[in-house]
């Protein structure tokens, strides 16, 4: 597995295979064989390479899960993201993929819910509806927020991860591992965001879409669908009124507690007549010079997956694993995981 740890950690890097044949003494093109698997390094090249590469041998010499198959979803809105920068986002959710199933072998996969189904219900043409049927799917509530919608998937069986990708290109992607969905997020977007984007893909996911829809229609239907999922209209009327002529601050509490940007509910609020146009307009106006358009500030707490760090906490405390290979797994210092484990120093 040299040759993908090389590829995952150099794009982690940013760095170009020219760039880095430049750090380490050698050809670009040695620098592909290296990734393609074609040939290995010596130690003295490889000792090169991880000093280049900031990291330690062993990680470039960690194992993958060989079992893995994946089928990786389109990056539709994120045309503006390069190449290399799509390859790492692929790389990112197949070492973190990896890392998940190995951890789920050793405890057995049973701790895993069953993978759902995916692609189950027709694309309707009223969008409150398409969001029904995702709620619905979820065993929630049709009415009311939805405050843990991260837990709420992975006990539905999907796979949830956030990527640290500082491009604001990047939101999200969904597709599959060995059948089982997963969607992998943006870090570094509001958690507001990060929350209206995870039932976009979820809604990429979910519904069957026509073959004749255009991607820019696909993409719109899946945003309405997940404004429409988040405060549906029936939630919406209620705690705005059927009208009203002005963006006040009690909007702002709607907002946090349905976990959504002011900017989604005025829009719901503009799609469901409640403002008009005009005032729809002269809000986005107003939001755009503030800065708002691409950077509002977030007003609710971010959520967290929690899957992995749970399975492997468990692995520890039992003794299936130790405390190194559970801080190998979930990627953080080992003090970190003795802490969590053993609060009072007994073990």
């Amino acid at each position: 597995m040299f040759n993908r740890n090389l590829t995952y950690y150099r794009l982690q890097r940013g760095m170009t295979k020219c760039r880095l044949a430049e750090l380490i003494g050698t050809s670009p093109m040695a620098v592909t064989n290296y990734e393609k698997g074609a040939r290995m390094p010596n130690i003295e090249m490889v000792r090169s390479i991880a000093g280049a590469l900031q990291v330690s041998i062993s990680d470039l010499f960690s194992s993958r899960n060989q079992s893995l198959v994946f089928q990786h979803g389109d990056f539709r809105k994120c045309s503006s993201l390069s190449e290399g920068r799509q390859e790492f986002v692929k790389e990112s959710i197949e070492e973190y993929c990896s890392r998940f199933f190995t951890m789920a072998d050793i405890l057995d996969q049973g701790v895993l819910a069953t993978p759902p189904v995916m692609h189950e219900y027709t694309l309707e043409d009223d969008d409150e509806l398409n969001a029904l049927n995702i709620r619905d799917w979820l065993s929630i509530s049709r009415t009311g927020p939805v405050p843990e919608l991260v837990s709420t998937l992975e006990n539905k069986g999907l796979l949830i991860q956030f990527l640290d990708i500082t491009d604001s290109s990047f939101s999200g992607i969904n597709g599959l591992v060995n059948h089982r969905p997963y969607i992998f997020l943006n870090r570094h977007m509001t958690p507001e965001r990060q929350r209206s984007t995870l039932v976009h893909e979820l809604a990429h996911l979910l519904i069957r879409w026509p073959d004749d829809i255009s991607p820019a229609e696909c993409e719109k239907r899946a945003n309405s669908i997940s404004g429409a999922f988040l405060i549906p209209r029936e939630d919406a009327l209620r705690e705005l009124g059927s009208r009203r002529h002005s963006i006040t601050g009690d909007m702002e509490m709607v907002a946090v507690e349905y976990g959504i940007s002011l900017q989604l509910l005025v829009k719901r609020a503009q799609l469901l007549g409640i403002v008009s146009e005009n005032t729809y307009r002269n809000f986005c106006i107003n939001i755009s010079k503030l800065g708002w358009r691409k950077n509002e500030p977030s007003r609710i707490k971010g959520e967290e997956p929690t899957l992995l760090k749970q399975m492997i906490l468990r692995a520890v405390g039992e003794g299936v694993i130790s405390i190194q290979r559970g801080a190998e797994l979930l990627r953080v210092p080992f003090v970190e995981i003795e802490r969590i484990c053993y609060p009072i120093g007994v073990h």
